[in-house]
């Protein structure tokens, strides 16, 4: 839980196909359709759709696939015409939420146009890469340990234990409620400062080599004892093993700006 997660979404079948059947292009209406149900065709770029977004989570195509996720048009068509016979499409929370849904296919769409017309050089990167290097200045990296718990004189009753000699890995095992590094003795491995919350960094970089934090310190998380058991100088990684994650930043920086460039031209009330 200490760690920063940047996560990035992805588009559900389901906006796809709704895009797929609501905006057909004129290539999509005149191609062969993947089959028909009642009279009705269900066009192949639905499976176009499909395809791609798998394709983008680095899933496979294969003929299997292929006739599983024809049955599963078939089946959506289906279902569709059924609620169709019900009136349901007129219903304004389905509409609603189709409308959503209308919104974020054309809101990622606009996106992936936007980055391909405003596409970021060598040189660009280049000169990104260096900004965060020089930024790091001559920082350091820790290898530290830690148990997180709940309560305060939990953390200071497992301090007097570990002073008296109990191993700090064992306890660690037994009473941290930290998932990810328990199983390892509390290893948080080796790790930059700024990848921890702001109290738990500060209590560490004070730490030397071998020593274990005399009180527990506190984060939102809970209540740490915190040991480091060791440091070196941060060997900034080269900018090939970087590429693809510096991009995707940059892009993301890129459209965050352009999202509060249009808003300040549009006329909201």
């Amino acid at each position: 839980p200490l760690r920063t997660l940047t996560m990035r979404s992805t588009l559900p079948h389901l906006l796809l196909l709704l895009i797929a059947g609501l905006a057909p292009t004129a290539h999509a209406q005149d191609a062969k359709p993947l089959a028909t149900v009642n009279n009705i065709a269900v066009p192949q770029a639905r499976m176009d759709a499909m395809l791609k977004a798998r394709a983008a989570q680095g899933q496979p195509d294969t003929p299997e696939i292929r006739q599983a996720l024809r049955e599963e048009l078939i089946n959506r068509e289906i279902l569709s015409q059924e609620a169709q016979k019900k009136n349901l499409d007129k219903n304004p929370e389905v509409l609603a939420q189709l409308e959503l849904f209308r919104q974020t296919v054309l809101i990622n769409a606009y996106r992936e146009d936007f980055l391909k017309t405003h596409p970021i050089d060598d040189e660009g990167l280049k000169k990104e890469y260096e900004r965060i290097k020089a930024s790091q200045g001559n920082a350091k990296e820790y290898q530290v340990r830690h148990i997180l718990v709940d309560k305060e004189d939990e953390a200071k009753g497992l301090i007097a234990r570990i002073k008296k000699g109990e191993s700090f890995d064992k306890l660690a095992g037994e009473k941290s409620k930290d998932a990810g590094s328990k199983t390892k003795g509390g290893s948080l491995g080796w790790s930059l400062p700024n990848t921890f919350v702001k109290p738990f960094a500060e209590a560490m970089e004070k730490l030397k080599k071998g020593q274990m934090t005399e009180e527990p310190v506190r984060s939102q998380f809970g209540w740490h004892i915190i040991r480091l058991d060791n440091e070196r100088p941060f060997q900034f990684p080269a900018l090939d093993q970087v590429k693809s994650q510096l991009l995707a930043g940059m892009q993301q920086q890129q459209w965050e700006r352009a999202i509060l460039d249009l808003k300040a031209k549009a006329k909201v009330e």
